[in-house]
C-alpha cells in the first residue's frame, strides 16, 4: 500500500474561503438581529406609573397618572378593585400622554371604606394595564 505524503487534506486557500463565508454569515445574521432590537426600542414602550392617589371625599379618589415609557399613551380605562369606573368609549374620558408627562384623574360616584386597600389599575388603548394599591385614612 502507497501512502500519499505530499498531499493536503483542503488548501491553505480552500480553508480561508471557507472561513471568510462563515465569518459573513454570522456577521449578517447579527446585524439582522441587532437591527431587529433596535427597532423594538425606536417603535417605543408603554410605561405608565399612577403616582398619586388622594382621597378628597366620600364618593371620590383622584389619581395622577405619569408617562414613564418613550411612547405616547392613550388611557382608556381605570378600575377599582377589577370593576371597570371609567371607560373611554362611553364617557370620552381617554387622555393622550407623551413621555414625561402626567394627568390627573377623578373617579367619582365610588363609594369607599377608610383603612381599606384598594387596587386602581388604569388601561392603555393597546390593552395594557397599570396598576397600584393604595389605602384611604382612616
Amino acid at each position: 500500500m502507497k501512502i500519499l505524503k505530499s498531499k493536503k487534506a483542503l488548501s491553505p486557500v480552500v480553508a480561508s474561503i471557507i472561513l471568510i463565508a462563515v465569518t459573513v454569515a454570522v456577521s449578517i445574521a447579527v446585524a439582522a438581529w441587532m437591527g431587529a432590537l433596535t427597532f423594538s426600542f425606536m417603535a417605543g414602550t408603554e410605561q405608565v406609573r399612577i403616582s398619586y392617589v388622594t382621597w378628597p371625599g366620600d364618593t371620590q379618589i383622584d389619581i395622577t397618572v405619569d408617562n414613564e415609557g418613550t411612547a405616547v399613551v392613550t388611557l382608556k380605562r381605570v378600575y377599582v378593585n377589577n370593576v371597570l369606573i371609567l371607560d373611554a368609549n362611553t364617557n370620552s374620558t381617554d387622555a393622550s400622554l407623551d413621555p414625561g408627562d402626567s394627568t390627573p384623574f377623578s373617579i367619582t360616584s365610588y363609594t369607599w371604606a377608610a383603612g381599606q386597600t384598594y387596587e386602581i389599575t388604569v388601561e392603555t388603548a393597546k390593552n395594557n394595564k397599570f396598576s397600584t394599591v393604595a389605602t384611604p385614612p382612616g
